[in-house]
């Protein structure tokens, strides 16, 4: 019994050294992962901030360059005007929607304080015209470029092709137009 006895003592110790060694496997296998997954963390990090570096320093690479685009203009729509217009007889009128697109939000503001007199000489200059010209595209893409000559004035911009000496009297402003376009969400003539 002695024999048998000593059999059983010496197999009970070197089952738990088994589960020890598979227990010291895996745990040394989740540190291994661990240390891999940490490095590779680090790599991209480091990457991404000398890429963020290099960007600073002004080389961005054309790649990025490309998916930054210029600032976005600010559209301002205007309230709908009905306006009768200049044809014989004088029943003939135009109901129009515009939208102004600005440089920025600087322009937005500056336009908005003078909105009220924009408004009324903009509604001056289409009262002035005929219902054919408003029709054709012609007259379509003069009125944008009047309209926008008209807040050119208004607003002491310089107007394209300007070169009268009242306008150098009154110090227009040297700077580009920052009104860009006159788009019109509405078009109705009868």
């Amino acid at each position: 019994m002695s024999a048998a006895a000593a059999t059983a003592t010496a197999a009970a110790p070197e089952a738990p050294k088994k589960k020890s060694r598979k227990l010291l496997f895996i745990v040394l296998g989740v540190v291994v992962l661990a240390l891999i997954g940490a490095a590779a963390a680090l790599f991209i990090l480091k990457k991404n901030t000398a890429e963020d570096d290099h960007e600073d320093d002004g080389h961005a690479p054309v790649e990025q360059a490309a998916k930054n685009p210029k600032t976005a203009p600010v559209f301002l729509p205007l309230e709908n005007m009905v306006i009768n217009l200049a044809d014989p007889g004088g029943n003939r009128f135009i109901q129009l929607g515009l939208t102004l697109q600005l440089q920025d939000a600087a322009t937005e503001t500056a336009v908005k304080a003078y909105l009220p007199s924009i408004r009324s000489q903009v509604l001056v200059l289409i009262s002035q015209r005929t219902a054919d010209e408003m029709l054709a595209l012609k007259g379509k893409e003069k009125l944008a470029s009047d309209i926008i000559a008209t807040i050119s004035k208004e607003m002491g911009y310089a107007v394209a092709g300007e070169a009268d000496e009242a306008s150098r009297k009154k110090k227009t402003k040297a700077a580009a137009n920052p009104v860009q376009a006159v788009l019109f969400s509405s078009f109705i003539v009868q």
